[in-house]
């Protein structure tokens, strides 16, 4: 039955998209139906609240429950809460390199880049080898505009192995403000000696070696459930996004970031990171705008 259901989703979205796409234009975009939050996670969310409650609690066994609820609230994009969570469980047991970690994205989300910085510098210095704590400071920093500084720390990440997928876009997307050739020579020579998987094909998508149509056909008719649907949509779109933004296509950028924020994805970068793009793109809109209204007082 479980077969059926997938088979069919499948053959229904594909419809949508052979049926709307052209020449990577599209009248209806493919969409996963919205996530929400699971029964599941509802009672599990209970049952720690209930548990944190308890005044026997050791201080460490507290802060690591404040953190699991913490990390639920902000995977259903109850920020504030997530926040209140981890200042708690930080006051509780400072040494805790994952939490200052989700704390810095939580600040990036809000644009307040200097608290995440120092949660990111908190997280690194607990654990240097937290990968995800460097990544995270370098996209903070490169939306924070510190472009050199935020490539140093990709740098740092990919000086001793292979390079990674997700890196890689990073890296191409935080140095095409700095050098776009140089960018896109380094992203293509990373590409060219890919290795299969799912992010090496967000890698393609970026370059267009893998058409917008291309990639959706593939996503819908690989993807399981509408819960993998929502996720690799909610990744696909936000590259696609970014890649129309790069070449100042800023109306198709907008609307794919919209998109993203639809699926209810919270706890991916890409779904967190939308909010800021979208702030951007209404910036950088109102300086063209302003621009040219002073162009033609001019003339």
């Amino acid at each position: 039955m479980k077969r059926i259901r997938t088979a069919i989703l499948s053959v229904f979205l594909l419809a949508l998209v052979s049926g709307c796409a052209s020449q990577n234009q599209w009248l209806y975009p493919p969409m996963a139906i919205p996530l929400q939050v699971s029964a599941k996670k509802e009672v599990q969310i209970a049952q720690l609240t209930q548990l944190i409650q308890r005044r026997n609690l050791d201080d460490k066994v507290r802060a690591k429950m404040l953190y699991e609820r913490g990390s639920f609230y902000d995977s259903v994009g109850l920020r504030l809460l997530a926040r209140l969570d981890f200042d708690q469980s930080l006051a509780l047991d400072p040494a805790q390199s994952d939490v200052y970690n989700l704390l810095g994205v939580n600040f990036t989300e809000e644009q307040q880049f200097d608290d995440a910085y120092e949660a990111f510098d908190s997280a690194i210095e607990l654990d240097p080898k937290n990968l995800f704590a460097i990544r995270n400071r370098a996209i903070a920093l490169y939306y924070g505009g510190r472009y050199e500084l935020a490539l140093e720390d990709l740098q740092t990440l990919t000086k001793d192995g292979e390079a990674d997928p997700f890196i890689s876009l990073w890296r191409y997307i935080i140095q095409y403000e700095v050098d776009p050739a140089l960018a896109k020579k380094t992203l293509t020579e990373s590409y060219a000696s890919k290795r299969p998987g799912w992010g090496w094909f967000l890698v393609g998508v970026m370059l267009n070696k893998v058409t917008n149509e291309q990639a959706l056909k593939a996503i819908v008719t690989t993807s399981a459930d509408n819960v993998v649907l929502a996720e690799r949509l909610t990744e696909t779109y936000f590259y696609i996004a970014k890649r129309y933004q790069l070449m100042g296509d800023l109306k198709s950028a907008y609307t794919l970031y919209k998109i993203v924020l639809s699926s209810n994805v919270y706890d991916y970068i890409e779904h967190k990171y939308a909010y800021i793009e979208l702030d951007r793109i209404k910036k950088e809109a109102a300086q063209l705008q302003q621009h040219e209204a002073d162009e033609e007082k001019v003339n």
